[in-house]
């Protein structure tokens, strides 16, 4: 397992391929430190491997971060990151951690899939916003497979992420089997960029 005390890269590039094919996203360590350090050990070790994208609302967020096992999220569960103040705005194309409560994040991301001002300021669970930790890279293949990813089932898996973290996969391949799922992921490379 990958040392949790380690800061990760000040940028760092990554990708996900996915069911309906791959794309590539930046992270930004001085947007939301803590929250970029997890998701580098994340990625590290493979937690979003066989992932489903089990929130897909179209002009909204796509979400994802339940491991396949369920041991595996019940660890990661927790273990959760101090909260951060929202530095960058829920543009179009940001990802930032979901969160239930006070230093609830752990695991799960969601992508903006379009401007969602509101994620900034607004007022949930006794908590400020969703602060954004990076970006998909914007490029039109990029958008290409991410409008592909299954968005029939609206917000319904989101509301039995229980019974997910219980089972783990096989319970989304029963209930929802035309889910998007991440395949695999890679680390790409630290970059200064931008």
């Amino acid at each position: 397992m990958v040392e949790q005390d380690v800061a990760a890269p000040d940028s760092f590039l990554f990708s996900l391929s996915t069911s309906q094919g791959e794309i590539s996203l930046m992270a930004k360590r001085d947007w939301s430190p803590k929250a970029v350090d997890r998701l580098y050990h994340l990625l590290l070790e493979h937690y979003y491997d066989s992932a489903y994208i089990f929130r897909v609302q179209k002009g909204y967020v796509a979400q994802f971060g339940i491991a396949a096992h369920s041991d595996v999220s019940q660890y990661w569960r927790k273990h959760p990151i101090p909260d951060e103040p929202v530095l960058v705005s829920n543009r179009k194309g940001t990802f930032s951690y979901a969160r239930e409560g006070k230093n609830s994040r752990d695991t799960q991301l969601f992508i903006n899939l379009d401007d969602n001002p509101k994620l900034d300021t607004i007022e949930f669970m006794g908590l400020k916003g969703f602060p954004p930790l990076g970006y998909v890279v914007d490029t039109d293949s990029n958008w290409g497979v991410i409008e592909k990813w299954n968005g029939n089932y609206g917000f319904g898996p989101a509301e039995e992420q229980e019974e997910m973290y219980k089972v783990g996969n096989r319970y989304l391949q029963e209930k929802y089997p035309d889910l998007d799922y991440i395949i695999s992921t890679q680390v790409v490379k630290p970059t200064e960029e931008e």
